[in-house]
Parts: structure tokens; sequence; C-alpha cells
């Protein structure tokens, strides 16, 4: 490979990470023969082919994997020596890479913003994704840092909690319950529920603490997404058990009822894979991030007053 060049490697990961030439040339604004041009001379240089297509598809080879694999690794330490001569210049360069799990882009880019002015040289990369995505992209080491509420078991991880992720009974503004005080959780048994959908991590939450009072409750709907819940909550279709977070925006139809044995206690935290080596960048959000999730629960608090 002594005739491949950067430009060669970098046209080559973008086709093997999109699987097509033409979002290769779009992404790099290069005409599509520019690419198979470039792909061609690497692939004379590698010795073996990288790609094989199959009817439209484009899949890669073993070499074509190994290579990929080595991209990857060559464009992380090129981007790490970038970073750190802007740091010991005394900047905060390069890019920011955050995969977040859907409920946080309640808060997620409200916390990011003043970040962004703090350090404008840093261009942020920011995935928003269920929990089975999240942990896909832990897997390949897609991105710096993971935001997520259930940090997973079967994967060797660092993890750090930042914020309170407290879950509550939602109900209309104008539930017959709204009023009242210390709702025994045995009642929740009368009403349409709502529920998130088999593998939601807030779902296993509710179904552990509904199972240990014995409380079994009547399903009118299941849905995937947190702002689908909201809207049925207050077309009046049922109740719920959802992130306060998510009151956040447009909370003014829905109310929390206190329940016993409410609100359930967990945590937002901040994962990477163990062993990986943080940036420079990533290191100054996790910094960052501990300082201005406490400011964001003092606001809220407030807010909520």
């Amino acid at each position: 490979m002594n005739q491949a060049t950067l430009h060669q490697l970098k046209v080559f990961e973008a086709a093997a990470r999109h699987g097509s030439f033409t979002r290769a040339a779009e992404e790099l604004f290069l005409t599509q023969p520019t690419v198979s041009m470039q792909i061609k001379q690497l692939t004379k240089s590698v010795g073996l082919p990288l790609f094989e297509q199959v009817g439209k598809r484009l899949y890669l080879t073993e070499a074509g994997r190994e290579l990929f694999a080595t991209c990857r690794q060559i464009f992380d330490t090129i981007a790490q020596f970038e970073m750190k001569v802007a740091d010991l210049k005394g900047l905060k360069q390069g890019q920011l890479r955050l995969a977040v799990i859907t409920t946080a882009k309640y808060f997620i880019p409200r916390l990011l913003g003043p970040f962004c002015q703090l350090y404008p040289g840093i261009d942020i990369s920011l995935q928003v994704t269920n929990h089975e995505g999240i942990l896909e992209r832990m897997v390949g080491n897609m991105d710096d840092l993971y935001i997520m509420s259930q940090v997973p078991e079967h994967l060797d991880v660092n993890c750090q909690p930042f914020l309170e992720n407290p879950l509550v009974v939602m109900a209309p503004v104008h539930h017959p319950l709204a009023q009242e005080k210390n709702i025994p959780i045995q009642r929740l048994a009368d009403e349409p529920f709502i529920m998130r959908e088999p593998g939601s991590g807030t779902r296993r939450s509710v179904q552990q603490l509904f199972d240990e009072h014995g409380v079994v409750v009547k399903v009118k709907l299941e849905l995937g997404s947190n702002e689908a819940i909201k809207q049925a909550i207050a077309g009046g279709l049922g109740i719920s058990v959802l992130s306060r977070h998510t009151l956040v925006t447009d909370g003014k139809d829905l109310t929390i009822l206190d329940v016993e044995h409410f609100p359930i206690q967990r945590n937002w935290y901040m994962v990477y894979p163990s062993g990986k080596q943080m940036s420079i960048v990533a290191r100054t959000y996790f910094e960052y991030l501990l300082d201005a999730a406490k400011q964001f629960v003092d606001q809220t608090a407030s807010k909520n007053d």
C-alpha cells in the first residue's frame, strides 16, 4: 500500500460507510467517476478487491472490512493529533460526536447551546436514537459519548451520572385525580393506561414497580414515541408514566399526578466504552456537562416553583 494516499482512504471510508459511491461523492463534493477512479487506484495498491456488488447493493470484501477499520483508526488518530495541537495553542477545536437516547432530546440541545458559544471552534454531531440504536453505535465505536438512562450490563463501559431522570405519572390537566394528594398506586389499575413499547427502559422500570405492588393496569395503547404518548394523554386516551423532562416543552395540557411510590428515581448517564481514549474535546464536554446539569436542575426547579 505504498502508493495509497490519504485522499484515497477518505474516499474509500465514505464509500464504505454509505455503501454507495454516489452518496460518498455527494458527501465529499466529488463526481461519481472521480470516486470510482480513486477506489480503483486504491484497490490496485492493496492488491485485493475492496468491494463486491450483489444485485444493486455494494458490499465490503474481507480486505475492505479490514481497511475500513484501519481507516477509522487512522482518522481518529489524526483528529486526536489536530485537537492536541489546538489544545497546546490554547484553543478548543475539533468535532464532538454525541449519541443520545430519544428522551434526552428534551434537554441536551439546551445544554449544547452554551457549550457551542464557549467553544465556537468545536463542531457537534448529534445522533438521536433508541436504546438498541445506542448500543449498536457503542459497539461500533461511532461516537465520543453516549447519553442514556439505562447503562448496558453486557458491555464493558465507563459511566458517570450527571442528572436525575424522574419518571412521573402524567394525566390530562383536567383529570379527576389532578387535585388529589398521595393517590394510592392501586388506583392506577382503574385508569386506561398508555405504555411505551416492549423493550423500553421506561417500561421496564414502570413494570417492575407495578409488579412489586401487585398492580395490573389496563393497557389501552402501546406507543414508541414520547411525543405520541403526550398527545394521547392530552387527547384523553389515558394516563402514562414518562420522564419529567418530557414536560420541558409543550406541557401545558398535561399534569403530574401525586401517586405514592412516584416518582421513580433514575439518572441520566454519560457513557463510553472502557479503554476508549477520550479526546480533548470529549473530555471538555464531559466536564462541562457535569456543571451545566447542576444549573439546569436549578433553573427547572425555579420554573416549577
